[in-house]
């Protein structure tokens, strides 16, 4: 592998390279399972409840200390093989001066939608200076996880593209589906846009100390592959090309997207994160057996009896080592319901399922 990196970074340094997901991310033997979980940090934790007290979500993703503590939480709680950085897909809309607030119980809400040529035009391209808040908390980071590596992460161009476009959460995606058809000269421009922003917020993640760079699109399950293949898929391909000098693994990750696995790939990631509405084992299938996984236990089954949760856990890490690698993780997010000593119980029998070495795949 060769990384285009800062000399102090935790992979140069053979800090991170050698750890289990970072082998499992690339193909390699490990000496157990990576475990981690998207949404590990956050409202399931009542010590990140108690330290957010007072204080909103985006001032707590912007406040260095703050995301550094709540991103190295469940790594101490859970002894996950990872940390995510503790963030939000539209943090970087507010570093360039987009007007954008998470509402509780809604979600991010534009101070305006983007939807005309015009306002794609007026746009402003994100200042790498801006970044330096999420430089720092990943430098405390880092520093603090030694030898565990940390995960950064973005939303994709669709996913964003879609909340400045319908201007907050909307399951239907009414506006963002009638530009996408209508005026695919500024859908085009707009996504341009976002690839630029996030591989600006990817790169300055990866260069503070980041080991992988995991893309997330929430929103992408509900297109068609053709829909995808015309609209979106350049675009995200836009992302991982401009992030491929790095040399870090690249893991693409989309809820409800079991039609899409190959395309997600094709964009360019090396890791295909799997959702819960498709096995392992077909994916693995779709994917020709020749790409590591990440995923996919049913985060309901994190509420469901013990022995169920076991048995599905078991299943997904037999499935599993039928890929290049493996790392176990939960088909979407951690609800903020979820009792805590069952994410910490989970990694444990994770860790004690031993995984199948690569070559006898």
């Amino acid at each position: 592998m060769t990384f285009r990196l800062p000399a102090a970074h935790p992979l140069l340094q053979g800090r991170t390279l050698d750890s289990d997901l970072i082998r499992a991310y690339t193909g390699r033997s490990v000496s157990q399972r990576p475990v981690w979980f998207m949404r590990q940090a956050g409202r399931s934790l009542p010590e990140y409840r108690a330290l957010r007290e007072g204080t909103t979500m985006l001032g707590s993703c912007l406040n260095p200390e703050m995301a550094a503590e709540i991103t190295l939480q469940p790594v101490r709680r859970h002894h996950v093989d990872a940390g995510i950085f503790f963030s939000d897909i539209v943090v970087p809309l507010k570093l360039a001066g987009i007007e954008v607030e998470i509402v509780g119980g809604v979600g991010p809400v534009m101070g305006s939608p983007v939807r005309s040529a015009a306002e794609v035009a007026a746009l402003p391209e994100l200042d790498p200076a801006a970044l330096a808040p999420i430089r720092e908390a990943i430098g405390i980071t880092v520093a603090e996880l030694g030898d565990t590596p940390l995960i950064g992460f973005a939303g994709a161009p669709f996913t964003l593209a879609s909340y400045l476009i319908e201007g907050r959460p909307n399951r239907e995606l009414p506006a963002t589906r009638a530009l996408m058809a209508e005026d695919p000269e500024t859908w085009n421009r707009l996504l341009g846009w976002v690839a630029r922003l996030t591989t600006t917020f990817l790169r300055a993640q990866a260069e503070a100390g980041a080991s992988a760079l995991q893309l997330f699109d929430s929103w992408v399950g509900r297109l068609s592959v053709a829909e995808y293949e015309q609209a979106v898929q350049p675009h995200s391909t836009a992302v991982f090309d401009s992030v491929a000098d790095l040399g870090v693994p690249r893991v693409h990750f989309g809820t409800a997207t079991g039609d899409l696995l190959t395309n997600l790939y094709a964009a360019g990631a090396d890791v295909v994160g799997v959702a819960a509405d498709i096995s392992l084992a077909e994916a693995n299938r779709r994917l020709g057996g020749t790409v590591p996984l990440q995923g996919n236990l049913d985060p309901a089954l994190l509420s469901a009896p013990p022995q169920a949760r076991e048995d599905a856990t078991r299943d997904i890490c037999a499935q599993g080592d039928l890929a290049p690698g493996h790392v176990f993780n939960l088909g979407h997010g951690v609800t903020p319901d979820t009792d805590p000593e069952v994410l910490t119980a989970l990694v444990e029998l994770v860790h004690s399922i031993a995984p199948k070495p690569p070559q006898e795949s």
